[in-house]
């Protein structure tokens, strides 16, 4: 009887799907998600679509669609506001019993997501996907991940699944949690983490780009890297405090050094080079620690000034919502 209630009350799904100039991707994507949704019954299925600010033909060509399948809502955001806010947009906006989030690239298959919704019945708040294969990225690209993921359980103060990306299948009470969150400099992958609940993992191996280039190249890739690891671990604080104790030692030793010699000797310090070996160690020091301070100090003066964390030019699909959500966005204007 548990069972049945259950079922009657999981009554809608949301797929939440972030677009940036992926024109070249999208019929292909609005395909397979609405072939998708068949496969799903007997859960509604709302498509939502967050533009990021495209500068292409990606918000005309999601109208489009909006117009001929009424499960397609669109949310239209006044600039590029980054993949995560985007998907804090459509996580807002969501109403399902459980959402999903997925790219618009078909990199993550959407046919993984039946096998998540299984798994979600069953009783997991959380499902993410992990990639047993990523076909298509460089070396350099491959590398690089796993250096960062492998660094940042090591430094995080939350354990953070290796190997994952924000394709996941959220409860409705995984969702409302993360609503309350409201911090500015989001990973919302590190995020789920934190919040808990009963989570598992689902392998699937990662498709090549349908169409397009990556949007994160490596400048963002460097800052994404930035955000995961000081948004979740003051560890760096401590390292930062552990290296200036340890110029702090080197100094002393020297300062040992020159005074035996300059004591118990004849002899003078010598060597201009040691001088400015040392000189140019504190000084890095230094210099890494203002750094690091600088970057939590960054975070602190973007929370105090609470902006809304994105701002919304226009919605279709969506005016029966109530627009002041926990993370409070702008909404410009709303289209029917």
């Amino acid at each position: 009887m548990q069972k049945v209630s259950a079922l009657r009350e999981e009554r809608l799904l949301s797929i939440v799907v972030p677009c940036y100039n992926e024109e070249a991707c999208l019929d292909a994507t609005v395909a397979r998600l609405k072939s998708l949704c068949a496969e799903l019954r007997p859960l509604e299925v709302e498509l939502i679509f967050v533009d990021d600010g495209s500068q292409d033909r990606t918000r005309e060509i999601l109208k489009g669609y909006a117009v001929e399948d009424r499960r397609i809502r669109i949310i239209g955001l006044a600039r590029n506001f980054g993949h995560q806010l985007a998907v804090t947009a459509g996580i807002d906006a969501a109403r399902g019993d459980a959402i999903v989030l997925i790219d618009g690239d078909l990199q993550d298959p959407p046919e993984v997501i039946p096998k998540m919704v299984a798994r979600w019945r069953e009783g997991f708040d959380v499902v993410y996907g992990r990639r047993t294969e990523r076909a298509g990225e460089s070396t350099f690209k491959l590398a690089t991940a796993r250096i960062f993921y492998r660094l940042l359980n090591k430094l995080s103060d939350v354990p953070i699944p290796l190997d994952t990306g924000d394709f996941r299948l959220m409860s409705r009470q995984v969702a409302d949690t993360l609503r309350a969150m409201p911090e500015r400099d989001r990973f919302v992958r590190g995020m789920v983490s934190w919040v808990g609940f009963k989570q598992t993992a689902l392998s699937y191996q990662r498709a090549a780009r349908f169409a397009g280039a990556s949007k994160y190249p490596l400048r963002k890739m460097v800052r994404f890297a930035t955000d995961g690891i000081l948004s979740f671990s003051t560890k760096p604080l401590q390292m930062a405090v552990a290296l200036g104790m340890l110029s702090a030692s080197v100094a002393l030793l020297g300062i040992i050094y020159a005074l035996t010699l300059r004591i118990f000797t004849d002899l003078w310090v010598e060597g201009w080079t040691a001088l400015f070996i040392a000189v140019m160690f504190v000084g890095g020091a230094q210099l890494l620690c203002i750094g690091i301070l600088g970057e939590y100090i960054g975070r602190i003066y973007s929370e105090v000034k609470k902006r809304p964390l994105y701002v919304v030019q226009e919605s279709i699909g969506l005016e029966d919502r109530d627009p002041v959500l926990a993370t409070s966005p702008v909404y410009l204007k709303s289209k029917p």
